[in-house]
């Protein structure tokens, strides 16, 4: 730890790393990183990184950081965030003080103001606290200097702190409490991971596969669960093709096997689902003479699955039994899916009853794999048919469940539904009222689509950005502007410049309402030069299926 301390505070005084001054705290302003150095501290220098398109930084919340140790070695928080289902008057009066102390020019100050409110901390409380503030990092960073001023801080708050700063994109303080932690002798096994988890996740590739060869380089054994957690890390957020090129590049120092070609199947199997390269690694673990096992089998059947080939999946699904594999749930429930895709619902439904008898016992995901597929393809009888098998053999509908059945009902049966779900404690979920908001605009329904908009608050959800802007499209596009205009300040507050849709549109005249409902789409073939334009007439909704 004394050596990993050293070569961290060698690093403090790069030019990259700059502390945010307008958060003042009683300690140094000049944090750490092991990111200005790429000499000594990596394994493979010829790593090769690929372009990546995807978002710099993701929405984030506590299921975006749902694995635990068991699954990829990284310290979960959700038990801990369990175990404190209510915010209690103590807790509020800490919270109002804690708004009142971000004020404060010293954070001295505001540790002493918090000091006087009278309740004195404790590790839960310290982390409850944290987790409650997670989304304003800087009451969060004053909690936790407030923990360990009180000898209050235990390794699931110290994560969690790094995990939010991490996700807040203030890199340069973590790595301070990190190099705070390791100067203290603390186990940092645990919020190296989680830096490197943030990385990936800010599209930081490069950044990540440093901090992981910085974690290692200190150990004189190579960790291979640390090893499999960070390949796991990179292919949950996008980043296949570097987890496996750092596969290769490192196998003197981990060697090639089963375990770890199955963390780069499963990246392609299930996080991209890109059935070409799952199957060039498929190959590749026969070229490296590694047999493929359960999970090997479990992963490539399971991304047959999600691309529809009922064919394969049935074919590997033999195979595994004839190599001595048994199929576990996994392995049904894609054959479920793909069966009930492939209009095969008897089949399917076969395979749930096969699962009782060899003992694997159903449970509501089964269903919801039936349902789901069978509600897309706007087959809600059978859907209900399942739908009441699924209640009468004791299991309850999900929320997936719900949202599946929700595409097909109307209006007045959707509001019902969504009053069922709060009765029976199911919490309706962004993505439910994104849904409807879609379908009934889509259907040209307004009128339906402003009631739905209605119930959102009273179920607890808060509009996001991309509900303000399915609401202004559907109210612009159907010559609403009028009523679009008055959610101007509403929307304002959350993006600006979709406020701006709202300022630019003008009431529609009779010949632009004739446009909404009929658009001319130009066909472009390359190289062919202006003679070989086509002009094709699509109606309206038509339209949105053409441009996507």
């Amino acid at each position: 730890m004394a050596l990993l301390a050293g070569v961290i505070s060698s690093l403090r005084h790069s030019t990259l790393l700059t502390a945010s001054p307008h958060f003042r705290l009683s300690l140094p302003l000049k944090f750490i990183s092991p990111t200005t150095r790429r000499a000594s501290v990596t394994f493979s220098r010829e790593f090769h990184r690929a372009s990546c398109s995807r978002e710099q930084i993701p929405d984030f919340s506590f299921l975006d950081y749902a694995f635990g140790r068991n699954s990829g070695g990284v310290v979960s928080f959700l038990e801990e965030v369990r175990r404190h289902p209510d915010v209690n008057p103590g807790d509020r009066q800490v919270l109002e003080r804690i708004q009142k102390a971000k004020d404060f020019a010293s954070g001295d100050d505001a540790v002493a103001f918090l000091d006087d409110s009278g309740i004195k901390p404790s590790e839960d409380r310290i982390f409850f606290l944290i987790w409650v503030l997670r989304e304003e990092w800087k009451l969060a960073f004053l909690v936790y200097k407030w923990g360990e001023k009180c000898d209050c801080l235990v390794e699931e708050s110290w994560c969690l702190m790094i995990w939010i700063l991490g996700s807040s994109l203030k890199f340069s303080t973590a790595w301070s409490l990190i190099h705070e932690l390791c100067a203290d002798s603390k186990d940092i096994q645990q919020a190296m991971l989680i830096m490197i988890d943030r990385y990936a996740a800010a599209n930081e590739t490069d950044k990540a596969i440093r901090t992981f060869n910085l974690m290692q380089k200190f150990k004189f054994t190579p960790d291979l669960k640390t090893y499999f957690a960070f390949l796991n890390i990179l292919c949950k957020h996008g980043n296949v093709e570097e987890a496996e090129d750092f596969m290769y590049l490192n196998k003197k120092f981990f060697p090639l096997e089963v375990g770890s070609f199955n963390i780069i199947l499963n990246g392609w199997c299930n996080l991209t689902i890109d059935v070409y390269e799952a199957k060039r690694v498929w190959r590749e673990m026969s070229k490296c003479c590694i047999e493929p096992d359960g999970t090997s089998y479990t992963h490539l059947i399971s991304c047959y699955s999600n691309v529809g080939n009922l064919f394969e999946s049935l074919r590997l699904h033999d195979e595994m039994k004839k190599r001595g594999w048994t199929p576990g749930t996994e392995v049904y429930h894609s054959l479920v899916r793909v069966l009930t895709r492939e209009n095969c619902l008897s089949e399917a439904l076969k395979i749930v009853d096969r699962m009782k008898e060899i003992g694997l016992e159903p449970n509501s995901s089964t269903y919801d794999l039936m349902i789901s597929p069978l509600c897309d393809a706007a087959k809600f009888k059978d859907a209900k048919i399942v739908l009441a098998r699924m209640i009468r053999n004791g299991y309850d509908p999900t929320l997936d469940t719900y949202n599946a059945l929700l595409q097909g009902e109307n209006s007045e049966r959707a509001l019902r539904i969504l009053k069922h779900m709060r009765e029976v404690s199911l919490s309706s979920t962004p993505e439910t009222f994104y849904l409807l908001l879609n379908k009934f605009f889509g259907l040209g329904e307004a009128e339906n689509a402003l009631k739905i908009w209605s119930q959102m608050k009273m179920h607890g959800v808060r509009p996001n950005e991309e509900h303000y802007h399915t609401l202004l499209q559907g109210l612009i596009r159907r010559g609403l502007i009028s009523k679009a205009k008055e959610f101007y300040s509403e929307i304002k507050s959350v993006n600006p410049s979709l406020a701006k849709l709202v300022e630019n549109s003008a009431p529609l005249n009779d010949s632009a309402k004739k446009e909404v409902q009929m658009n001319v789409v130009r066909h472009v073939r390359t190289g062919g030069g202006l003679r070989r334009w086509k002009c094709k007439v699509v109606k309206g909704e038509k339209l949105q299926k053409t441009i996507k």
